[in-house]
């Protein structure tokens, strides 16, 4: 896995009104989420600290450390960092399953103004797959007969062309979702992991774009 770590700070001055009042928005109507009791519907959804995600994007495109300007979030939940990275400069998408989350997620968005796509799409393109396994989820690549006929595709984005990927994985999920990014992204994409400790690391791809059997 040709993944280079990058120096990350979280230490940034407050964010803008804009970030402020959509965090705000975002979290109030997360409540109401909670308090209608659908969490108990959707357990798999556990949230980020907003803050934080939008210190570790504030930090990697005032450094330069971004070679463009498309963001995807898998498994985005409320959208809450696509919106961030949206009011940031960015091109946004989120990557959703959960008809509930994507409907909310989309009238957010709408009602705060912000541009910002919730695509109804799993993290996993057409031909991958997640095994369980001792040691948490591993990820199954397309086979090898299949490779040359498949390009990873999110309904219409195309992965290589993402210059930030974020996720919140489960702990068994982590080395997944790294696996993921290393064999859907291109060279000079970043991962942003949020992890279950409240860290977030950043992961620089350096392999060369034509490593990829679906490009063959």
């Amino acid at each position: 896995m040709p993944l280079q770590t990058l120096s990350l700070s979280l230490s940034v001055k407050p964010p803008p009104m804009e970030i402020v009042e959509w965090i705000d928005e975002a979290n109030r109507r997360r409540e109401d989420f909670y308090e209608e009791g659908l969490g108990l519907r959707i357990p798999k959804y556990v949230p980020s600290n907003p803050e934080m995600v939008y210190a570790a994007i504030y930090n990697l495109k005032e450094n330069t450390q971004l070679r463009g300007d498309t963001f995807c979030e898998w498994g985005s939940g409320f959208g809450i960092a696509t919106g961030i990275a949206s009011l940031v400069g960015m091109e946004a998408y989120g990557l959703e399953i959960e008809p509930e989350l994507i409907n909310r997620s989309r009238k957010l968005a709408a009602d705060m103004h912000v541009p910002m796509t919730i695509l109804d799409s799993d993290y996993l393109p057409e031909g991958f797959d997640e095994s369980e396994e001792m040691g948490g989820k591993e990820l199954i690549l397309p086979e090898a007969t299949m490779a040359g006929s498949i390009h990873p595709d999110y309904d219409g984005l195309d992965p290589g062309e993402v210059d930030l990927f974020f996720v919140y994985p489960y702990p068994d999920q982590e080395e997944m979702m790294m696996d993921l990014f290393d064999a859907v992204s291109t060279h000079g994409a970043v991962l942003l992991l949020y992890r279950e400790e409240g860290e977030v690391d950043a992961f620089l791809q350096t392999k060369d774009n034509d490593d990829d059997a679906w490009d063959s």
